[in-house]
């Protein structure tokens, strides 16, 4: 039986580090890329075959959860592991993500965040309690703590208030997820860092985190509009400032020149919704780089997606089909080419894992780099 929650470091380059978290339901090989299953759901994929890429864990919604079916319906049913047939960790994000993106809904106030659903304009209070309590319903292997996630481009007074606030927020959090001795046995807490571009802002963040003490602790704030030049620029700085000890999570990113960049500078654990949201649009993500399937150059193509792929579209499927499948608007040509891109995704994840083990990381980047740039 593995342990509540631990995080042992194997192998460094440089900055990269590759390791292994230990939980309950098992462990976790990092760098680690999480599929996100919003709705309980990875999109267009079964779980199985999620598990089936590699995989080692996915992330939950806490948000569109408590909206749909309801936190209090999963429990009754056994929790979410039981409820989507997910045997692994399971992530759930707290809810602050929302805060932001949904800002024209909601009021914010020391208390927390008062909302109207998205779904049928129904009022809903959401609270660093309420999130704890949200994900201790759900059944969540690591819980994060409940922030509010600004704008980069926000005035710094209000970034740092902001800031202030969600580590105010994260005290809370972590009081609320210790009062449950049962869950807090089980599952993980991570914190999350905020500060925007600010360094100092980020310096602050941590140290606060620091001193309340978390199982793990994310990078938050980025990727929210501010291009990868500046994301990049903050995680010169920012993973360092957390313990060494503890996986560090970059949430919401990303593509996969955005991986590599992070993993070099620190960061052990990701999650973003494109490589899904890609496959249903048709996009793929090789190894020669990214290709549009709606692409008329596809459509007499019998090659796979791509030739070094060891996914079962590569194997069974050419491109023509694919593209053939895309124009058509086939459901099939999504749930193909989202199998394909999380494979992908996964299959990266190994090489990085490999390349810090040989000492080889710098290399590794650089030759990706050369496939892949950013916009």
């Amino acid at each position: 039986m593995s342990e509540r929650f631990s995080f042992k470091l194997s192998a460094t380059d440089g900055r990269a580090r590759s390791g292994t978290i230990s939980m309950l339901r098992g462990d976790i090989q990092t760098p680690a890329f999480m599929p996100v299953g919003t709705a309980a759901t990875v999109k267009a994929m079964k779980p199985e075959s999620v598990r089936a890429t590699g995989a080692d864990i996915i992330l939950g919604n806490t948000y569109h959860l408590m909206l749909r079916p309801g936190a209090e319906r999963v429990a009754k049913l056994g929790g979410l592991h039981r409820f989507m047939n997910w045997d692994r960790p399971i992530l759930t994000d707290s809810g602050g993500y929302q805060v932001m993106s949904l800002s024209d809904l909601r009021k914010l106030t020391e208390q927390g965040v008062e909302f109207r659903s998205h779904i049928d304009g129904s009022k809903h209070m959401l609270t660093p309690e309420r999130s704890m309590e949200i994900q201790r319903l759900l059944g969540s292997d690591i819980v994060m703590a409940f922030d509010e996630c600004p704008r980069a481009d926000r005035p710094r007074d209000e970034i740092a208030a902001s800031m202030e606030l969600s580590m105010r927020w994260a005290r809370r959090s972590r009081d609320g997820f210790d009062s449950d001795e049962d869950h807090s046995s089980r599952a993980a807490l991570f914190g999350i860092q905020q500060g925007a571009l600010d360094e100092d802002l980020r310096r602050v963040s941590a140290d606060k985190l620091i001193d309340i003490g978390f199982d793990g602790y994310a990078v938050g704030g980025l990727a929210v509009g501010e291009g990868q030049e500046a994301m990049f620029g903050v995680l010169d700085y920012a993973p360092e400032m957390l313990p060494d000890n503890r996986p560090r999570y970059l949430m919401g990113v990303g593509k996969p020149d955005d991986l590599v960049g992070a993993v070099e500078r620190g960061i052990d654990m990701f999650d973003c919704v494109l490589p899904t949201r890609s496959g249903r649009n048709g996009q793929a993500f090789t190894w020669d780089g990214a290709l549009n399937l709606r692409n008329a150059r596809h459509a007499e193509d019998t090659a796979p997606l791509d030739a070094k792929c060891e996914c079962p579209t590569c194997a069974n499927y050419s491109r023509a089909y694919l593209h053939h499948l895309q124009k058509s608007g086939e459901i099939l040509g999504a749930m193909l080419v989202t199998e394909h891109n999380l494979w992908f995704y996964q299959q990266l994840m190994r090489a990085m894992r490999q390349a810090i083990t040989e000492r080889k990381f710098a290399s590794f980047a650089e030759k990706f780099r050369n496939l892949y740039s950013s916009d």
